[in-house]
């Protein structure tokens, strides 16, 4: 049994046990560190403290209220996913995997966090941070096929009645300790029976990293980003869209990041002029 120990960083979605607010957490700290997340989550659960003050708002207003995130299509999800929650369960988050599964945005991973952090239901989590522990301390050797051979092992090791300590537990410690690059292994709580530190690290990492995307400078990631933020101050003339995206030479190339924005539903385009919804 991995038994973790030690002190978590106070951050602030450790503290509530509101479903909605774990999952406006949850829906955040993807793909974005957790001390740029506090003041946000702070800010969004100020303006939109449940379900149905979020479906109420207008989609532009949440985008608005996401600014400084990133991935901009995680805020227009939890808008749709709180219009579900309004719609199917009168407005309050479903303690069912599958029910959570089937709303907007919401996948096994985040089901499971939200029934961990927020119910204290007996599921354990997996991520990267866990994922990268589980295959250097308990495996040895990379978790082969990701994720399902982690969640696997992951869920053997759950102790009973403690999923919510065992999985921020072990989240903490992948994410400050046992860190991709320059592990701390010597504070390390599992060192003693960590198989990687047995091997005495030599061969390949048994963490099998994420793939990696191409270079955000110059990118559509980039473009997408620009044009959301320029909207947030207002309305965008089409004639516009290249200067907004960084790209003056380039206006196709700018239309098209736009017209991927109006297809997901980031954007609508009326009167010559692209704004949010």
């Amino acid at each position: 049994m991995l038994q973790l120990a030690g002190t978590l960083r106070p951050l602030p979605w450790r503290a509530t046990r509101d479903p909605w607010a774990v999952l406006v957490s949850e829906m955040m700290l993807q793909q974005t560190q957790a001390l740029r997340v506090v003041e946000p989550w702070r800010a969004f659960l100020g303006r939109f403290p449940d379900p149905a003050a979020c479906a109420a708002a207008p989609v532009g207003t949440v985008l608005e209220a996401w600014a400084g995130l990133g991935y901009n299509r995680r805020g227009l999800q939890l808008h749709r996913a709180a219009s579900a929650v309004v719609q199917r369960f009168a407005g309050r988050i479903p303690a069912d995997e599958a029910e959570l599964r089937r709303l907007p945005g919401i996948g096994p991973y985040t089901a499971r966090a939200v029934l961990a952090f927020a119910f204290e239901r007996d599921v354990a989590v997996v991520d990267t941070n866990v994922g990268r522990v589980l295959a250097r301390a308990v495996a040895g050797v990379p978790l082969e096929p990701w994720p399902a051979a982690a969640q696997q092992l992951a869920d053997r090791l759950l102790p009973e009645g403690q999923a919510w300590a065992w999985n921020q537990s072990i989240m903490e410690l992948g994410a400050t300790i046992c860190t991709a690059r320059s592990p701390r292994c010597t504070t390390c709580p599992l060192q003693d029976t960590c198989r990687w530190v047995a091997a005495g690290r030599l061969g390949p990492d048994p963490w099998r990293p994420a793939s990696r995307q191409g270079p955000f400078h110059g990118s559509d990631r980039q473009g997408r980003g620009r044009l959301v933020a320029a909207l947030r101050r207002g309305p965008l003339p089409l004639a516009e869209l290249a200067a907004a995206a960084g790209w003056d030479d380039d206006t196709d190339r700018a239309r098209r990041i736009a017209d991927g924005l109006v297809a997901d539903g980031l954007a609508v385009c009326d009167e010559e002029r692209l704004r949010l919804p």
